[in-house]
């Protein structure tokens, strides 16, 4: 098990990380959200060791993790962290960089990891281009299959899908996060997309003026909200009196509604529009199958 005890940790005088404590199981995904600037990378970097602890402490199962104060090298054969920037070699091909760090005793088994990670990260057209020739998200994708070749027990992922454009995203994630589980390896992602998280994630925390604001399923963090950083993450939300924090898609057009506004806007989804309308002077949004009338007189009702 992963655990992190009473940790802190400050830039000069300010507190970036404030008595955070939490556990992820073998095989476990957590995911860390939170605005920009609450730590999140922070907080990866920490579990990876890069940084020393001025307080508390952090284990994998029997082993303390440490930074550079006490490891020449940092990081831990158990751990791999892709970060943002992505550390590869850009003059040698993209199966060249996955196989990196494989051993060359047996090249056929390399040569079939090689090829198995190519599939999980959706590169194989790639396999024998030099990495200086691809794109960010490309690079990012190498970055992440590199880390996952020699099969670590913790994978930390920071906003590992934000070079990717939305052609490859959605497949990368099923298929990545599939891998992970299979292969029972925890995985901790910080990340600032609801899409990284609502399908994939078995823990979520959220961060918020350096300590942790909240933590359940995401599920349960969906459905009950606890506040408008919680909602606002997930979408389009309302702050309506007496009704709290309600959801764009829990407030419906109907004939005997007792909210009375008047539509102001329409924002096509897809599959629906996006609303906004005015509502004794303040904006509010619902969804819609279809357009709307501006300034047309509309009543809205809450549902479950």
């Amino acid at each position: 098990m992963l655990q992190i005890k009473n940790l802190s940790f400050h830039y000069k005088e300010q507190a970036i990380l404030n008595h955070i404590s939490f556990t992820a199981k073998p095989g476990e995904h957590l995911s860390i959200i939170g605005e920009s600037g609450s730590g999140k990378s922070t907080l990866l970097k920490l579990l990876y060791g890069y940084y020393d602890l001025p307080a508390g402490q952090i284990f994998w199962k029997d082993t303390e993790v440490l930074g550079p104060d006490y490891n020449l090298v940092v990081g831990y054969d158990f751990m791999k962290y892709v970060a943002q920037e992505f550390d590869l070699m850009p003059y040698i091909t993209v199966a060249e960089n996955i196989g990196a760090f494989l051993s060359n005793f047996y090249p056929e088994e390399k040569q079939a990891r090689i090829n198995e990670l190519l599939k999980v990260v959706e590169l194989e057209p790639y396999a024998n281009i030099k990495v200086k020739e691809l794109s960010g998200g490309q690079k990012q994708r190498v970055a992440i299959a590199r880390a996952i070749a020699k099969e670590p027990e913790i994978l930390l992922l920071d906003e590992p899908f934000s070079h990717i454009d939305n052609f490859k995203k959605q497949s990368l994630r099923r298929s990545l996060f599939k891998y992970l589980k299979d292969h029972h390896i925890t995985c901790i992602v910080a990340t600032h997309d609801k899409d990284d998280v609502l399908s994939f994630s078995d823990q979520m925390i959220v961060l918020h003026d350096a300590k942790i604001m909240a933590q359940d399923t995401p599920e349960n963090l969906f459905k009950n909200p606890k506040n408008k950083l919680i909602a606002s993450f997930f979408g389009e939300y309302n702050d309506l009196e007496n009704y709290g924090i309600i959801y764009a898609h829990q407030l419906k057009l109907h004939d005997k509604g007792s909210l009375k506004a008047t539509v102001k806007q329409n924002y096509f989804k897809g599959t629906s529009y996006l609303i906004e309308a005015d509502l004794n002077g303040t904006n509010v949004f619902f969804e819609h199958e279809s357009a709307l009338n501006i300034g047309a007189s509309i009543s809205l009702n809450v549902s479950s």
